[in-house]
């Protein structure tokens, strides 16, 4: 059964022993009698202003059925809109169909609209742009297979093209034979750029370079006799003349292997106003399970992923820029698992704190440190406790920012280890020799735990599971509430919804969270019946709703330049005690790609006005749509105000 915590009794003394009367009265006539008022109990007791007003309180969305879909990314979009997009979402009827789906929700209205999603974005990577809109790139090719249920051999056809005056693109299906005759059918199409031609020496020769293109194919027979080692040329099907001489495949080995799920290179836009995706320019690498970072300068870096035939990019990033819409590579090579946790905190400096989502060598790009993109250098940083269990583990960038203090927490084995940990530490990155220092541990083992920044400098974590993908029914149902000035956990409501692999949780403008998703492996607990996707959204309200009157807040201009100034008004203003800046989120796998909170310099005009000021650093403070909210002297934040930050 799914772990409880216990919950504090914050009723009077005469309640609780009435309660109890009831109890060991329902005892004596039947243990299910018992169960009946313990949960009637605990139902009546979750509704009591004093119980929410310490714990919080959970609810579920009244989403519609046609609208529920199996959310693989969450993004919070400045219209206060939630982008929920599952692709195929991770179900091969789906992706073998074209049926794509993305749905907008607005949480203050609980309206939806179902969005044309033009491609397979499952397992894509996102990322918010400077002007609101919101870059999704990569996404699934091809769902894996594992050995035994693959029936044709297939693997890479490196496609060689030896003609410098013309590209060729050779369509899905194209068919490659080999001397001795065995065909093997392209699984997608594969562009071949023209080859370089250079005039060397003092007589003018001409020096022609290949160019080369990479596709999966598969044999057109079934079984072993499309198994091949021997490395050699393939002639294409339907070319003649200097067109086949120029142009021809080279592969080293096709077999029956497992087949990885394989990425695409595909990139899209979408705009929260038109509510439109638009197709960009594609990356340079099939990318599945990528991350994506938006720097200093606006551009978004991408890293990682599974490429076109299933293998770990090999360290190849590349950087995306939005006014040409096109991706350049950066010439930095270095090797992550797929999707790893990433902090800005300089303006070519990220920090990987060593979270991430799984696939990759065990003994490649798993510590975590400091990475310049601008030089390759990398520093790790040590100190870490439980270092191999940082898969599926949860990372934040703790409030305020400028603290640039990382805190990661629990974390899972590598692959389908049964190993979790309870471990949180902490990262102060400021250090000259930053080390990570031991944190206050979890209630118990987590991994797939989601955390979430709030307005008043604390975090949110929930969920998450014991073992691999929740097996043997190892759904945590607790939630708690990290205090960085104190160090420490305070326990929270408890949801009523398991979640585990495939979930994401975001701070929506008006200070609650909501948390989607949750992809089991197993039904039951003898882990004998398959998992079923959970599409119902549970939304948490923190405690500090339930405190009293929440300030009010309106801002007096929609944008703001670094190092400008925002005039604030509200009746509350002698009240205030912290003014924040946060970024919305874009989540994925218990990961967000851009929460962050930045305290704002407020000071006070003699008309009850605030005055705060943007810090004057593009690292600290990404251009980009942002929520600002006021906090009071009893913890009280205010409904967010929309402020488009800009560079100057």
């Amino acid at each position: 059964m799914a772990a409880r915590p216990s919950r504090s009794r914050l009723l009077s003394r005469k309640t609780l022993l009435g309660a109890g009367a009831v109890v060991a009265l329902a005892a004596v006539n039947a243990p299910a009698v018992l169960g009946a008022a313990s949960n009637a109990y605990h139902d009546w007791e979750i509704e009591q202003p004093s119980y929410k007003a310490a714990m919080g309180h959970w609810a579920i969305a009244d989403m519609p059925k046609s609208y529920q879909l199996n959310s693989i990314h969450a993004i919070m979009l400045h219209t206060g809109k939630v982008l929920l997009i599952a692709g195929s979402g991770n179900d091969i009827k789906h992706f073998e169909g074209g049926s794509f789906r993305a749905t907008l929700w607005d949480p203050v209205k609980n309206t939806f609209k179902k969005i044309d999603t033009p491609a397979d974005m499952f397992c894509a990577g996102h990322a918010q742009l400077p002007d609101g809109k919101i870059l999704v790139a990569g996404g699934t090719a091809r769902y894996e297979v594992l050995k035994g249920d693959v029936k044709r051999a297939g693997g890479a056809m490196l496609v060689k093209n030896e003609d410098p005056d013309k590209s060729r693109t050779l369509p899905k299906g194209t068919v490659f034979r080999s001397p001795d005759g065995a065909e093997y059918r392209s699984q997608f199409p594969v562009h071949v750029p023209a080859a370089k031609k250079k005039i060397v020496g003092p007589g003018g020769t001409a020096k022609v370079t290949a160019s080369q293109a990479r596709v999966y194919v598969e044999s057109t027979v079934e079984g072993s006799r499309g198994i091949t080692q021997a490395t050699d040329q393939y002639e294409i099907e339907g070319l003649k003349g200097k067109d086949a001489d120029n142009v021809y495949g080279i592969a080293n080995k096709l077999g029956l292997d497992k087949k990885d799920f394989q990425g695409i290179k595909s990139a899209y836009e979408f705009d929260p106003v038109t509510e439109n995706f638009t197709k960009v320019g594609s990356m340079h690498e099939a990318r599945w399970y990528p991350t994506l970072t938006s720097l200093s300068d606006g551009r978004v870096l991408a890293v990682s992923g599974l490429d076109d035939i299933g293998q770990v990019v090999p360290g190849k990033s590349e950087i995306y820029d939005p006014k040409t819409k096109t991706w350049k590579y950066t010439g930095m090579k270095r090797q992550f698992p797929t999707y790893p946790s990433f902090f800005l905190t300089g303006k070519k400096k990220i920090f990987y704190s060593g979270s991430n989502a799984g696939y990759g060598p065990a003994d490649v790009g798993r510590t975590p440190g400091l990475w310049d993109i601008g030089t390759n250098a990398f520093s790790p940083v040590k100190g870490l406790k439980d270092p191999k269990i940082l898969e599926t583990s949860s990372s934040v960038l703790l409030p305020p920012a400028q603290d640039h203090k990382v805190m990661v927490l629990g974390g899972g084995g590598i692959g389908e280890s049964h190993k979790s940990t309870a471990r949180t530490a902490i990262v102060d990155l400021k250090q000259d020799n930053p080390t990570f220092q031991q944190g206050p541990d979890l209630p118990e083992k987590t991994r797939y735990l989601n955390s979430v920044l709030l307005p008043d400098d604390k975090v949110f974590t929930t969920g998450g599971s014991r073992d691999y993908r929740g097996r043997s029914d190892s759904d945590i149902l607790r939630s708690q509430i990290y205090d960085p000035a104190k160090n420490t956990f305070t326990a929270a409501a408890a949801p009523t919804v398991g979640r585990n692999y495939h979930t994401e949780a975001l701070l929506l403008p008006d200070g609650r969270v909501a948390v989607f998703g949750s992809d089991p492996l197993f039904g039951d607990k003898a882990n004998t019946k398959p998992g079923t996707f959970e599409q119902r959204v549970e939304v948490f309200e923190p405690p500090y709703l339930h405190h009293g009157e929440r300030p009010d807040l309106s801002v007096a201009q929609k944008s703001v330049e670094h190092g400008g100034t925002l005039t604030l008004r509200t009746k509350d203003a002698k009240d205030i005690t912290r003014v924040r800046l946060m970024h919305p989120g874009s989540a994925t796998h218990v990961t967000d790609f851009d929460q962050r909170s930045i305290a704002l310099d407020v000071r006070r005009g003699a008309d009850g006005s605030l005055t705060a000021t943007v810090p004057d650093d593009t690292a600290l403070v990404p251009s980009g749509w942002y929520m600002v909210f006021v906090t009071d002297r009893g913890g009280v934040p205010s409904k967010a105000a929309w402020v488009h930050v800009t560079a100057s």
